[in-house]
């Protein structure tokens, strides 16, 4: 059972991270979407190269620049950038060393992909410093220019590591702007400005993954947001309903199902050959609801807020993403 939270301050860079195969990212475009809406502007950010917004969208392949891919409930914007480390070092390198043409020389002898592969530091500071600046940009005015910006970020495993990028380029460079790079960067992940969601389903190893990730997040003091089950089953029947089937004569389940009009009553009819499958899935579903009720037990002693997301019948389309931001919406995540 999910709980109904609203926060007074919603954090202007949303992190979503989760185990592969949770639907991180169908849980990250979801939420630009619900954070979008009466008018706001959100940048949903891809840091992995996988394309995995654009194909949700319904839009061809995100280039290197921020282009609005939806329009959200009451007139917000949403907009999306898919992050590529080798053009990112180029504009830290224009933006510091004023490189200008001999920048793209570099790139064309292979020396910023050469840069960002001995130096993974470097590729995540990159990475979630253009995250960062895209929180802090202000427009002529002096306004936020998003309202929001939601990452989806690598899975569980590494999105510790991935944040601390202050750690990581420790013994990269003690001085210079790499340094003070990374340090503005942090400046942000570790204030109120941050929220790290992460992404789970109902099951044993996804939960197991979700609470080590919150203990190295808390351990790194790395702003822990909520938890959202992500693809959640309908439910059929409840406890009280599955102990009912356990205990009822598998006569009594015959004569009923006779009733209904499926089969004769005589002995060995169609309803009494429907009688044992019938029970047998309603045992499937018995050990399925133990487990998930299991692992919700586990997820509420993690002391965040949770959230829960249906699994959709149709499968996951726009109109899904939608469908699915006005669930987050209803639950108070935004």
């Amino acid at each position: 059972m999910h709980r109904l939270v609203t926060l007074e301050y919603v954090s202007r860079l949303q992190v979503v991270s989760g185990k592969g195969g949770t639907g991180k990212t169908t849980v990250a475009a979801s939420l630009a979407l619900a954070l979008a809406t009466e008018g706001k502007r959100t940048l949903l950010v891809e840091v992995e190269g996988r394309q995995g917004i654009a194909q949700l969208f319904e839009t061809e392949a995100l280039p290197y620049e921020e282009r609005k891919i939806a329009v959200a409930p009451g007139g917000g914007e949403v907009y999306a950038l898919a992050i590529d480390p080798e053009l990112a070092l180029l504009d830290y390198l224009q933006m510091f060393y004023k490189l200008g043409g001999a920048g793209r020389a570099l790139k064309k002898l292979g020396a910023i992909d050469f840069a960002t592969t001995i130096a993974p530091g470097l590729r995540d500071v990159l990475l979630t410093g253009k995250a960062c600046e895209a929180v802090r940009r202000k427009d002529r005015r002096g306004r936020f220019v998003y309202d929001y910006v939601v990452m989806d970020a690598p899975p569980t495993g590494r999105i510790t590591r991935f944040l601390n990028v202050n750690d990581e380029v420790a013994g990269l460079a003690k001085i210079g702007p790499i340094h003070n790079q990374a340090q503005a960067v942090m400046r942000v992940l570790k204030s109120a400005e941050t929220a790290v969601h992460l992404v789970t389903l109902l099951e044993e190893m996804p939960v197991q993954e979700t609470a080590d990730g919150i203990a190295e997040l808390r351990a790194a003091r790395l702003p822990v947001g909520r938890i959202i089950i992500n693809m959640v089953r309908p439910k059929v029947l409840d406890a009280a309903d599955l102990e009912l089937v356990r205990a009822v004569p598998r006569a009594s389940v015959a004569r009923a199902l006779s009733s209904a009009g499926l089969g004769g009553a005589r002995r060995g009819g169609h309803a009494e050959r429907l009688v044992e499958p019938l029970l047998a899935q309603a045992e499937e579903y018995r050990e399925r609801y133990v487990l998930e009720q299991e692992q919700r037990g586990v997820l509420g002693e993690l002391g965040l807020p949770v959230h829960e997301l249906p699994l959709l019948a149709e499968g996951m389309d726009l109109a899904g993403l939608y469908e699915l931001a006005t669930e987050l919406r209803r639950q108070g995540i935004s």
